[in-house]
């Protein structure tokens, strides 16, 4: 390693690739990469071993260990590059939402107040585990274990809850 760094000596570079390459390979292909995913990041390993053999230390590790730590990295790097989805920027869900007509944002403001005041007539019990759930973003569980109630009675207080704001604004 050292001739590789101080040197630039091709020689010793190309013993340590023809050393290392098959083994590195095969450590690779063991580890989930294809053949042609193994042999681009043996080429690429064996690079920045060129590159970077002036940064190797034999006091923290020995050549070996230098190198397949660098092809695991690099598999991981890979691995991970390839579980990321694409995103399309036509994808809807991306997309801002489309301006509401003057129109629509007071119907929806009325609508919202109308909410708001109806809300009063849900008994405390029934409006305490709404405005949990919706004001504070607790999920049904988490207010289960707040309130100290059977999950059960959580989903029923809420959905009667629903069914009495229904009932009354569908009538409006």
């Amino acid at each position: 390693m050292k001739r590789i760094s101080e040197r630039g000596d091709r020689r010793a570079f190309g013993t340590l690739f023809e050393f290392f390459g098959p083994r590195l390979k095969s450590y690779l292909l063991r580890m989930g990469a294809d053949d042609a995913q193994a042999e681009e990041i043996v080429q690429d390993v064996m690079l920045t071993v060129w590159r970077k053999a002036g940064q190797f230390d034999p006091e923290q590790a020995s050549v070996s260990t230098w190198i397949f730590r660098i092809a695991r990295n690099r598999q991981i790097d890979l691995f991970r590059r390839a579980s990321k989805p694409d995103l399309s920027p036509e994808e809807p869900m991306l997309q801002p939402a489309p301006e509401q007509a003057p129109f629509e944002s007071l119907s929806q403001a009325q609508l919202e107040a109308e909410v708001r005041d109806k809300l009063t007539i849900l008994p405390p019990e029934q409006l305490e585990l709404l405005k949990a759930a919706f004001y504070d973003g607790m999920s049904h569980a988490e207010i289960a274990d707040r309130f100290s109630l059977p999950l059960g009675t959580v989903k029923s207080r809420i959905r009667l809850a629903f069914d009495k704001l229904r009932g009354v604004l569908s009538r409006e």
